[in-house]
C-alpha cells in the first residue's frame, strides 16, 4: 500500500496551527501580548522565508507549556479547535484524503508542528499517523523542551525513515503534499511530490522540476 503523506499547516488547512496556537495564547491572556506577539510574527516571518532557526523558536513558543496542567491545556484546545481551527477547514482536503483512502494508501501526517497541537485538528480529518515534533513532559506536565529530533525539514526524513523500519510501509509509490519550501528535502524523496497552494519559493522550485501543483483553496 502506497504511503500518502500530507504536511498539515496551509496544506491540509487554510492557515499555520502553530502561529495560530500562539495567536490564540495572546487573545487568551496566558502570554505577554506584546512580546508574544512580535516573536511569533518574526518567528513565522522567518519560516516562510525559509530562515527558521527551529530550536530557537521551540525554545519560545514551547514555554508557554510549563504554565498550564495537561487538563487546562486540554479545555484551551477544544476552545481553539472550534474558534480557530474550524474557520480554517479545507472541504477539497477533506476530499482529497478520501481520495487516497478509497485507494487503500497509508495515510500520514508530517508536520513541524507539536504533537499537542496537531493530534486533535488530524484526529478530526481522519487521520491516525502523525510524525510531530515531540514534548517532553515529567509528571504529566510539559517542560517545555523537545523530545527527539524536532520534525522539521530534514528532520521529517529523519523522523519519517525512524517511522518506517517499524512499518510495513515503505516509500514505492510515496507522495507528499506541501506548500513549504521548508519541506524540500522530504518533497525530493518521495516518487510524486505534490506542491498545495505552495509558497513563491515551492511553486518557483516546482514549476522548475515539473512537480504537480494543486489548490486545495480555489
Amino acid at each position: 500500500m502506497p504511503l500518502a503523506m500530507f504536511d498539515l499547516d496551509n496544506t491540509l488547512i487554510g492557515g499555520d496551527s502553530d502561529y495560530s496556537w500562539g495567536e490564540f495564547l495572546v487573545i487568551k491572556k496566558i502570554v505577554d501580548p506584546i512580546y508574544f506577539r512580535r516573536k511569533n510574527n518574526q518567528f513565522y516571518r522567518d519560516y516562510q522565508n525559509g530562515k527558521l532557526d527551529i530550536y530557537n523558536y521551540l525554545e519560545f513558543s514551547l514555554a508557554p507549556f510549563t504554565k498550564l496542567s495537561r487538563p487546562e491545556l486540554n479545555d484551551l484546545h477544544q476552545e481553539f479547535m472550534e474558534n480557530i481551527i474550524q474557520q480554517m477547514w479545507l472541504p477539497k482536503a477533506e476530499k482529497l484524503i478520501e481520495s487516497h483512502k478509497s485507494k487503500k494508501d497509508v495515510l500520514m501526517v508530517i508536520t513541524s508542528t507539536n504533537y499537542f497541537v496537531v493530534e486533535p485538528i488530524c484526529k478530526k480529518l481522519g487521520i491516525k499517523n502523525i510524525i510531530a515534533t515531540e514534548l517532553e513532559e515529567y509528571n504529566n506536565r510539559y517542560t517545555g523542551k523537545v523530545s527527539g529530533i524536532p520534525s522539521f525539514g530534514k528532520g521529517k526524513v529523519s523522523r519519517l525513515i525512524n517511522w518506517l523500519k517499524t512499518s510495513n510501509a515503505s516509500l514505492k509509490g510515496s507522495t507528499f503534499y506541501s506548500d513549504s519550501i521548508n519541506d524540500l528535502p522530504l518533497l525530493q524523496l518521495v516518487e510524486n511530490p505534490v506542491a498545495v497552494d505552495p509558497c513563491p519559493r515551492l511553486k518557483e522550485k516546482a514549476i522548475d522540476l515539473d512537480w504537480k501543483i494543486i489548490s486545495l483553496r480555489n
